[in-house]
Order: C-alpha cells, then sequence, then structure tokens
C-alpha cells in the first residue's frame, strides 16, 4: 500500500514557474514508478509526465515538453514536479500517481493516486 500527498500547487502568473511534490508513504517507494496527472475542469484527467522506479527514464506529453521536468528522490520518498513558462491551459487539479511497473500516459495502469494540488495560471 502506498498513500500519495501532494503538495506545492497555487496561484502564478502565465510565464511563472512552480515545483509540485508528491510525498509517499511506505518503505517500497523506490520500486514505483509515478507519474503526474491533470484534470481541468470539465475536462478528462491527462498525462502529463511519468518517471521509472530508478529515475533512469521519463516521458512527457507534448503539451508540456521542454516546459515541465519529472524527477524523483528515493531517499525521501518524493516525486516533483518542475513547471515553468506556465500558461493558463496549464491551469488544474495536478495529481501523483504509482504504479508496480509503468510510467506511461494510461492511467488505469496506476495502483494509487493523491488526492491532488491544485495550480492555477492567471493571464
Amino acid at each position: 500500500q502506498v498513500q500519495l500527498v501532494e503538495s506545492g500547487g497555487g496561484l502564478v502568473q502565465a510565464g511563472g514557474s512552480l515545483r509540485l511534490s508528491c510525498a509517499a508513504s511506505g518503505r517500497t517507494f523506490s520500486s514505483y514508478a509515478m507519474g503526474w496527472f491533470r484534470q481541468a475542469p470539465g475536462k478528462d484527467r491527462e498525462f502529463v509526465a511519468g518517471i521509472t522506479w530508478s529515475g533512469g527514464a521519463s516521458n512527457y506529453a507534448d503539451s508540456v515538453k521542454g516546459r515541465f521536468t519529472i524527477s524523483r528522490d528515493n531517499a525521501k520518498n518524493t516525486v516533483y514536479l518542475q513547471m515553468k513558462s506556465l500558461k493558463p491551459e496549464d491551469t488544474a487539479v495536478y495529481y501523483c500517481a504509482a504504479s508496480t511497473d509503468y510510467s506511461g500516459s494510461r492511467n488505469s495502469r496506476y495502483d494509487y493516486w493523491g488526492q491532488g494540488t491544485q495550480v492555477t495560471v492567471s493571464s
């Protein structure tokens, strides 16, 4: 069992930056691949970024490539999402998720989810 708690969301102007954190409970965090997803009002939840258990590989949605960076610190049981050059269309609730064997874009492949943190980008 893994419990996930996101933090770091808030209100930022377009062009600004935020860093989201996702703290995981449990001693087996390092064995899980991790992902970040987001859901805007009236829209489906969408994949943002994923990272393997070791941090050796990551992948991104086209809409955030070059602007967002996913990373993890297994010693701290934490995964991060550094967001730069934020746009109003990045406004959403951001969720982290854990998977035993998958770091791709299909949310059905993730086993555990956090409660989300709100990111609002003003124009």
